[in-house]
């Protein structure tokens, strides 16, 4: 074995929930009938989102900070984060009367910014990167003499984060792969030590978003560009940690990258069928076993759901283009009439259909079309996808022009 893998042991990790017993919750771990039948794998969800901050980061922060000394706790700590670390520190270190500062990245999403002030950190904003963030921390580590903590590649963090699994097969032992996302890897390192010492056969799955495939390159892989906005800011790192490439190497079987539309879409599916408010690195496993469902199909699966701190906006913006990729929001666009009471029979008509209309754009100006004619764009939305093609249907018998336009036009 490595020397990381032999310096970070299954003591050290249920010693770690020991002294995080008291504080972090103990996510349920459920099974989905619902995602089973879909993919053909059984599927259980160890839901970290449930965590006080809403992520698995809970676990790592609070082991590490019961750690400091004394005089540590005094002089107070740092940390560079995109948003879980930051929130699992400043509650936890706050809850310990230890001062807080972190440092994040300038574009972090608002809600993180706010929940990690609202938890009462001392927030610095700076650079576009993680790693420009940590850079700045460590300057400020400097000149304050803070202690610095790591957000994964730290012993005491990895070690907390590995509780995770322990829980996971205390509650569903017949689980045979374990679906981890991997940014710096401090999560599916932890877990991999846990879970391996427990159940040796089990294979360890890592995730990572396709544009961010960090550890997957540094393990070996096609040098792809790290580059772009990935709904999984949480697993946006390109530089994954040197302890935590080492256990990884070591323990992890194999590693998928998944693709935005397919996070996307498994935040989505999480929202609809589990009602579960998921954030896009908390869906990137289901994203990968959706992606490629005969590796997973016959097994016992276990999905580690490692946060929930989304952004309103973006998740408002997920479910409406969900809707909308399942066929149940629509756009058509309908010429009329332009006489009294033409729009409200069209608008009863649609709604003897069973549609529910959710936007009308009425335009009467354009030289396309003839001078006593208008054209409504009407946006509605339907049970079912196959109930859109029963309302065109309807409203062609009645004697209207429609024509159903695409789902980029009604992104637009």
């Amino acid at each position: 074995m490595s020397h990381s893998v032999q310096s970070i042991s299954i003591d050290d990790i249920r010693r770690a929930a020991l002294v995080i017993s008291e504080a972090v919750t103990r996510t349920p771990c459920t099974r989905s009938q619902t995602l089973s039948q879909l993919t053909g794998a059984e599927i259980s969800l160890k839901l970290e989102n449930q965590q006080f901050t809403a992520s698995f980061k809970d676990r790592g922060a609070l082991n590490r900070l019961m750690a400091l000394s004394d005089a540590e706790k005094v002089s107070g700590v740092i940390a560079m984060s995109a948003g879980n670390h930051a929130q699992a520190i400043a509650y936890h270190a706050t809850r310990l009367g230890i001062p807080a500062t972190i440092v994040m990245p300038e574009n972090t999403s608002f809600i993180k910014i706010t929940n990690t002030e609202r938890l009462g950190a001392t927030i610095v904003l700076h650079g576009d990167t993680l790693e420009e963030a940590g850079r700045h921390a460590q300057e400020l580590r400097e000149k304050h003499s803070l202690t610095f903590i790591h957000p994964y590649d730290d012993p005491l963090v990895i070690a907390g984060q590995g509780t995770a699994a322990l829980e996971i097969l205390e509650d569903m032992p017949e689980i045979d792969i374990l679906v981890i996302p991997i940014g710096g890897g401090g999560l599916i390192a932890g877990c991999s030590i846990a879970a391996k010492a427990i159940k040796p056969d089990i294979e360890i799955i890592g995730v990572h978003a396709a544009m961010y495939p960090a550890m997957k390159q540094a393990l070996g892989g096609d040098a792809t560009a790290i580059t772009g906005t990935t709904i999984a800011d949480g697993i946006a790192v390109k530089s994954p940690g040197v302890i935590t490439q080492q256990i990884i190497a070591e323990l992890v079987d194999h590693i998928i990258l998944v693709e935005e539309n397919r996070i996307e879409h498994a935040v989505y599916l999480l929202a609809e069928i589990e009602k579960l408010v998921v954030e896009g690195a908390g869906a990137a496993a289901l994203a990968a076993i959706l992606q490629d469902q005969k590796r997973f199909s016959g097994h016992n699966v276990g999905i580690l759901v490692s946060g929930g701190n989304i952004d309103s906006r973006t998740l408002a913006n997920v479910l409406m283009r969900g809707m909308i990729g399942a066929g149940r929001v629509v756009r058509l666009r309908i010429e009329l009439s332009d006489l009294p009471g033409t729009l409200s029979t069209v608008s009863a008509l649609i709604g003897a259909l069973g549609g529910n209309i959710i936007d009308v754009d009425h335009n009467r100006w354009f030289r396309d079309i003839p001078a006593r004619t208008t054209v409504i764009d009407v946006l509605i939305e339907t049970r079912r996808s196959a109930d859109s093609a029963k309302i065109i249907q309807g409203i062609e018998k009645a004697g209207f022009k429609v024509r159903r336009l695409s789902q980029d036009a009604v992104e637009d």
